[in-house]
């Protein structure tokens, strides 16, 4: 940022009621998240008066970060260095961690937090690399909210405490390994850094969770309409944010335009097509036990338990089976629709217009295209007292390639043609892959994707120790959390592929993934990401594929090497791409 950011001050044992809602433990590093919303803070503070997002309330929630130094002593105290530095699984570290001791120093600090918090917090990742403009880490490390909400001291800090330490063994977790790798990092060059944070949502009865979830691009090679990729783009979702950042069914529009619906067959098409299920803090019956799950305290609702809780009148339409229409808001009886419209049609309150400035402000204050995440709470009825309030939870730079790459339609088709798509994510050209990773199609049933997904983050692993970039062909979305969708793979798992292809099978046949996290990774790393649509023309050479000389042959995926390299090119203006065989 233009702006050299101040010091966090240090943490003095209070957390709501203090005099700064920013603050430190510790006297090491705040990490690359952590930095980066202190940063932005004082960026508002200077450049974002409060009638800029009238009648919103904009601000970071509440948050304490325990910095690096305490990582640092936990796993040095402890002797897990020669675990960390070994292969053994992500279960072994996790627990490996959990009975291990946090320093006095610190343990007297969260104990002091915890004795006045009796609202859900979220204890959340902030590597030393997190976030940096060439080494983003979003999403690689675990976040874990918490209720909260016990009577008794003493299981509020255990379950405190616990989170701590399974953030900081995600920091060790295989896939984080691999990522590392492929960012071209040491594992001695990160250090993790805790925010723990107040979670901006609203409670509904045994469920807490915000109206509305955001993740908003200031660029983005996606079309939406007549919309430039300058113009950037937008996705919201009902609940926690996890439904957006693992790609899950989520609303997505061009700021520029936010009346433009996506184009969806009709409006019974759109009932089954848009988000049916959300994310919230269970803030009912616990859990079974189990302090190595990233979802331990959450559960999981679906759009018809929002509309009992009353939190859809600002978000959702109703459908109007006769008329096979939408009305916007829950005015009449029937079944809702998740589409933001009362927000985004008829603007009942301005939130597209404060984003486009949150975005604007960002944009100004990194000198790069950005990328933000934000949680909205809206007011109980119209006309309540209580302000609706954005909490803002991350700013990210986003690295945009300026390469100046035109496709041709005549270019899509012919013998050299691999596969080609006008549905393309990226910009640039590669001609550096020998390798191809692909899903056999023969072999494909959805019920097979977590094995498949096994033995792809296996050969990922094999090809980065190599260091060769490879061409990972599948079908459905990547990195879905929902295996029906596609091959659930955290990033970490294919993040030695330098271009990456959504194919379809009957069956099997969703929209372009939308997960941000996943994707502010592929566009940090410049991968190109094509989607396939053999209806229309478009589809994989399967034949020519299956006569390359095998490397590593599986149950469900196979690795291709050829004597010379493919060549990939992305329009990004366009949206058109080509991977072309070698000549």
């Amino acid at each position: 940022m233009s702006d050299r950011p101040r010091a966090a001050p240090r943490f003095e044992r209070k957390f709501f009621g203090a005099a700064e809602t920013f603050t430190c433990i510790g006297s090491g590093s705040a990490g690359g998240k952590a930095s980066g919303l202190l940063q932005i803070k004082d960026v508002f503070a200077a450049r974002l008066p409060p009638e800029a997002c009238a009648p919103f309330t904009v601000e970071i929630p509440t948050l304490t970060v325990i910095a690096t130094d305490a990582f640092d002593r936990f796993v040095r105290e402890n002797g897990l260095g020669d675990i960390v530095r070994s292969d053994a699984p992500d279960g072994r570290i996790a627990h490996a961690f959990q009975h291990a001791t946090l320093p006095s120093d610190l343990v007297g600090d969260l104990r002091a937090l915890i004795e006045q918090v009796h609202t859900p917090l979220a204890v959340r990742s902030s590597s030393l690399l997190e976030d940096a403009l060439f080494h983003p880490f979003a999403g690689v490390y675990g976040t874990k909210m918490i209720p909260n909400n016990q009577p008794d001291v003493d299981t509020r800090f255990h379950k405190l405490v616990e989170a701590v330490k399974f953030v900081y063994a995600s920091t060790y977790f295989r896939s984080a390994k691999s990522y590392i790798k492929a960012a071209g990092c040491g594992a001695d060059d990160e250090k993790m850094a805790v925010v723990i944070q107040e979670v901006v949502g609203h409670r509904f009865a045994s469920r807490l969770y915000p109206h509305v979830s955001g993740v908003a691009k200031s660029f983005s090679f996606y079309r939406s309409g007549s919309a430039r990729p300058e113009d950037g783009s937008v996705s919201l979702a009902l609940g926690l944010g996890k439904t957006i950042v693992e790609g899950g069914v989520v609303w997505t529009y061009a700021p520029a335009d936010p009346r433009q619906t996506p184009p969806f067959a009709s409006a019974a098409d759109q009932l089954k097509r848009t988000q049916t299920e959300f994310w919230a803090v269970n803030m009912g019956r616990p859990p079974a036990y189990d302090p190595t799950a990233e979802t331990e305290y959450l559960v999981k609702a679906n759009v018809a338990d929002a509309d009992f809780d009353g939190a859809l009148t600002l978000v959702a339409s109703t459908y109007d089976a006769r008329a096979d229409r939408l009305v916007s808001g829950t005015g009449r009886a029937g079944p809702r629709v998740v589409t933001f419209a009362p927000l985004l049609v008829l603007e009942e309150l301005p939130l597209n217009r404060v984003i486009r400035s949150l975005l604007a402000v960002c944009e100004d204050a990194l000198q790069a295209p950005v990328e933000i995440e934000f949680a909205v709470t809206l007011p109980a009825s119209r006309g309540a007292a209580e302000p609706p309030r954005i909490g803002f939870l991350q700013v990210r730079p986003m690295v945009v390639s300026d390469q100046v790459v035109v496709i041709e339609p005549e270019e899509m088709t012919g013998p050299r043609v691999l596969l080609a798509s006008d549905e393309v994510l990226g910009n640039g050209v590669v001609e550096t892959m020998c390798d191809i990773v692909f899903v056999k199609p023969e072999t494909f049933e959805t019920r097979h994707t977590r094995e498949m997904a096994s033995e792809i983050a296996d050969m990922n692993r094999a090809l980065l120790d190599e260091g060769r970039p490879y061409l990972l062909i599948g079908f459905g979305r990547w990195g879905s959390s929902d295996p029906s969708l596609g091959i659930p793979t955290d990033w970490g798992h294919i993040c030695g592929a330098r271009a990456i292809v959504e194919a379809t099978r009957p069956g099997i046949t969703v929209e372009l993934s939308q997960g941000s996290h996943f994707f502010h990774n592929i566009s940090s790393f410049r991968v190109s990401y094509f989607s396939t649509r053999p209806h229309i023309g478009y589809d994989v050479d399967w034949a020519w594929l299956s006569g390359q000389s095998i490397v590593r042959d599986a149950a469900f995926v196979r690795h291709v090497r050829l004597a010379a390299p493919l060549t990939v090119k992305v329009d990004g203006r366009s949206g058109r791409g080509v991977i072309l065989k070698p000549a």
